[in-house]
Parts: C-alpha cells; structure tokens; sequence
C-alpha cells in the first residue's frame, strides 16, 4: 500500500531524491566508495558542498555580502548561537513569542543580556499571530519564527528598523520571500530540505564580529563562514541529500512553482476543514499555516472511526502535537497533492 506521510520532520522527502541518495551510499561518483566513507575534504564531495551552497543562494535570490553555512546541532543550537553572535555586551534583543520553539530561544537568550518578548500569543495556546506591538529602538536585533509548526499558525510579516533574524524550519523553500530583509537565518533540515543532521545558517557577513564577545570558535558564524562550513567535519550525508533535494526544487521550477503547489494543497484541505461540519480548524484562519494543518474533531467519539479511515488510506503521522491534540497534517514541499486528496476523502467518508 502506498503510504502518505504527513511526518510533521524528519518529513516526506522526494523519491528520486531518496533513490539517488541510497546509491550514492553505495557507490559514490564512481568511486567504488561510500559517500559516507570518503574524505570531507576530497573533491568529490567539496564539490556537493559547492553545489549545495550555491542553490541555496540561486532559489532564494540571495545577493552578494551573504554565508550559507552548513552546521550541526539543530535550529535548538541556532537558539544560542544567534545571541552569541549578535547582543552586544549589556544588550537588548526583542523577540516575538509564537509558539514553543520561539519559547525555547527565548530561554536561551536571557542568558545573554536583556531579552524582551514584544509580543506573544500564548494566552490563546498561541492560535493566532500577535499584531501592532511595538519594538524597543535600541534591540540589537528581533528573532521571530516564521512557522510553527506545533500550532499551525504562520507569519507574513516581519516588522523592526533593526537586525531581523528568523527561525524558518518549517517553511524554508515554500513560498517567495524578500530573504534580504533578514541578517540571519536559519533552519533545520528535516522539513524542506533534507534528514535530520543538519542545520542551514544564512548570515549576512556584515552583522558579525560587533558583540564584543568572547565567542567560542564552534559557535562562531565568523569561523565557520571563513571556514567554509567545514571547520569541523561536516554531516556529510545530510549535506548531500539536501543538495539533491535542492537540485529537484530547481528542476521544479523554483520557489515560485512550489509555492503554487503548497497554497493548491492548503487550499483543499482547508476548504474541507471549513465545511466539513465533523472537524474545526485550530489556528485562526487569517495566521493558519501553509506548511503545517492542525484541526481537531468537533465529536471525540468519532476518533476511533476517522483513525481506522486513515490508516485505511494509508495516511501516516496525522495525530497532532500532544500540546494541542487532535490531528495535524504537515503537507511541506515533497508532499504531492495526490495525498491531501486522500485524506479530504478519509474526513468526508467520516460523514457517511
């Protein structure tokens, strides 16, 4: 049976993509060897860093004064690097709180200085995206995150005259964006990109090297943009598999074609949320999230028969975050739209 993942990450990736990467585990180039066995510094595979660096930079229209780095840890390291690298000693940084995640690096900057939350929408279990508030002049920067992927809700603007750095783990690559409006940012690799292992950094060279810090040098976006992503050996495997996802968004058409696909399939299973009476959306509907549904059943007691639907269908991962309950359906880049029509179906069969 065909399964459709809706894995909120490590995600759905595209099968030519997992082909060509289970190859290259064998036999790489060539080469006779593993991509996982050879050097990180060959030129085999300083070529697929090359390549992975450069389509970052081409499908997102990056101009020229911009790193793209390559690093391990998790957007969770990318918490504690931004305020590293970027407040001043005696501070201030601003952060808009939307959810977990931005909750979890907000706790990792007020280890550093002043760290002011502007604005937050955890008193309605963060279902909507916070409005109008205002943001001190003198912050060194503003974090935001662009999707959360916990609650469904997603941003589409990001305010301040100041540095704007911004978590897009789950929603890099999805949609058009102007990316020269940010300084940094960053996301993890297992929603749009790649497995889990590694973590894109997009810096913008001038920002660094004005704290006044001490910084250790493996928390340093200076050492690691000077080193080329590799001043330490790098997730190999990740990296290429990225790079290949990459090269499939490219083939595609680009941002700008895949964003199309994403609204189509938003679109369809929203309209069925909306007027499906068995279900409710969670996220308030001018914030919800292109990349990540969450809704819940409007009678419990239909669980067990919209589960068995679902598995019936050979729908896979809908159950929703444990904070929120009820189902969430993660429909990133690699998810065709054949899926999300199957599982419209397994929500109207519901009703019959």
């Amino acid at each position: 049976m065909k399964k459709h993942n809706f894995s909120a990450g490590p995600s759905i990736l595209p099968q030519e993509v997992l082909k060509k990467a289970s190859e290259a585990i064998v036999n790489f180039n060539g080469l006779d060897l593993s991509l996982i066995e050879i050097s990180h510094r060959s030129k085999d595979f300083i070529a697929v860093m090359d390549k992975a660096q450069a389509l970052v930079k081409e499908l997102l229209e990056l101009p020229e004064g911009y790193s793209v780095l390559f690093l391990q840890g998790g957007a969770s390291t990318q918490f504690l690097m931004t305020p590293y690298n970027l407040m001043k000693v005696d501070g201030k940084a601003a952060y808009v709180d939307t959810g977990a995640w931005s909750s979890k690096a907000i706790k990792e900057a007020v280890n550093f200085g002043e760290t002011v939350v502007v604005a937050s929408s955890k008193d309605k279990g963060y279902n909507y995206i916070p409005k109008g508030y205002e943001i001190p002049s003198d912050a060194d920067y503003i974090h935001f995150t662009s999707n959360n992927t916990i609650f469904g809700t997603q941003l589409n603007e990001f305010p301040g005259d100041m540095l704007k750095v911004v978590d897009m783990s789950s929603d890099i690559f999805s949609r058009k964006i102007d990316y020269t409006q940010f300084d940094i940012v960053y996301a993890g690799a297992q929603k749009n990109m790649g497995p889990a292992g590694t973590t894109l950094v997009i810096v913008k060279d001038e920002i660094l090297g004005k704290t006044g810090r001490t910084i250790p040098s493996m928390l340093d976006y200076a050492v690691h943009a000077k080193a080329g992503s590799m001043y330490n050996t790098p997730p190999v495997f990740p990296i290429y598999v990225s790079m290949l996802t990459l090269e499939w968004l490219k083939e595609k058409g680009g941002v700008a074609v895949i964003e199309k696909e994403n609204k189509a399939k938003a679109d369809l299973l929203y309209n069925e949320i909306d007027n499906n009476p068995s279900f409710n959306g969670f996220a308030a509907k001018e914030d919800r999230s292109s990349m990540n549904v969450t809704f819940t059943l409007a009678d419990e007691s239909l669980k067990g028969k919209f589960d068995a639907l679902c598995t019936e269908a050979g729908i896979s991962a809908i159950n929703g975050h444990r904070s929120v309950g009820g189902y969430r359906a993660s429909i990133y880049n690699a998810l065709p739209i054949e899926s999300v029509q199957v599982l419209v179906k397994a929500m109207q069969d519901l009703n019959k």
